[in-house]
């Protein structure tokens, strides 16, 4: 009875070492062990090299487009049009700019008569160009502003781009769209300017 009692003792003390082992090799094991060092690597080993195989544009081959200076970041529309530059077009008295991720605006305020001016960068004032063409708008070209600009004169919309960066100046106003031709047109070389 002696001998079945030191048995069990054993298995008792055996089963708790071995469920603490595969534990730990099973939670905290680490393939850091199995990799060589880099004192232990054999440098000697190389992967060949297909000449006909395209270039991996993650490889260290292509350093020089690595190396090369970012774009420019996109101009921000509050810093395309000044305060003055906007009452100047909108000519009513205009409440303070506010500044969203996409652009930039100008209201007047609720009391008086209907004026806004609205400056959009980006992929969202290309949209709106696009739109424009799809819905049949008269588009005029505006040579000379810009890499490419236009005008849509009855909705109040000049458009320009500089380079790969589009930019929508669009004006809100209840008269006769022709009385803000020249003004836009004025503004929007102004605004290319600055891109």
């Amino acid at each position: 009875m002696v001998t079945a009692r030191v048995g069990v003792g054993r298995w008792l003390i055996v089963t708790p070492a071995v469920v603490l082992l595969l534990a730990t090799s099973a939670c905290g094991g680490s393939d850091e062990a199995a990799q060589p060092s880099g004192a232990d690597r054999d440098t000697s080993v190389t992967t060949p090299v297909d000449p006909a195989s395209p270039v991996d544009s993650a490889s260290p081959v292509d350093d020089a487009a690595s190396a090369a200076p970012a774009d420019k970041p996109a101009p921000k529309g509050c810093d395309l049009v000044t305060d003055k530059e906007a009452a100047a077009l909108v000519r009513l008295k205009l409440g303070p700019k506010v500044s969203s991720p996409q652009g930039c605006s100008w209201t007047a305020p609720p009391t008086g008569p209907t004026g806004q001016l609205e400056v959009y960068v980006g992929d969202g004032a290309k949209k709106t160009l696009d739109i424009a063409r799809t819905l049949g708008h008269e588009l005029e070209e505006l040579p000379g502003i810009g890499d490419e600009a236009y005008l849509d004169g009855p909705a109040n919309d000049v458009f320009i781009r500089k380079a790969d960066v589009w930019v929508v100046i669009h004006l809100v106003r209840l008269n006769d769209p022709e009385e803000n031709r020249e003004p836009l047109v004025k503004l929007g070389r102004v605004v290319a300017g600055r891109i």
